[in-house]
């Protein structure tokens, strides 16, 4: 048996790198996104039933709370899909090596910043 283990295990105290930051996130938004998609269902659905509906969501949807939710989802989105594309071309073979797989996480990390700050602004 191994004698040299690992004495503290608090996750505060731990410095992950980037990668597995981005793969936290990643997992970190799928969830984002699953728990907000029933609301943004619902929105989508009171938007299409009538006239009336969609002018109450009108409305509605003029409320920071709600805008905030809907840049929540969009931001979480998108950056669910672009890490699934990183991970998907990791899984092909392409930029396995730390140093590439550090700069694409960078990339992937400084894209969310701006996409998200673009979003927030398009949203308000």
């Amino acid at each position: 048996m191994n004698q040299k283990r690992p004495v503290n295990l608090e996750l505060s105290t731990l410095h992950f790198p980037i990668m597995a930051i981005t793969s936290i996130m990643h997992r970190l938004s799928g969830i984002a996104v699953f728990l907000l998609l029933p609301f943004m269902l619902y929105l989508l659905q009171q938007s299409l039933h009538s006239p009336e509906s969609f002018a109450s969501l009108q409305t509605c949807i003029q409320s920071n709370f709600v805008k905030f939710l809907i840049w929540g989802f969009i931001s979480a989105l998108f950056y669910h899909f672009m890490a699934g594309v990183r991970h998907m071309i990791g899984d092909m073979g392409y930029g396995e090596s730390v140093d590439t797989a550090r700069k694409t996480a960078v990339v992937l990390l400084v894209l969310t910043v701006i996409s998200t700050i673009g979003f927030g602004v398009w949203i308000w």
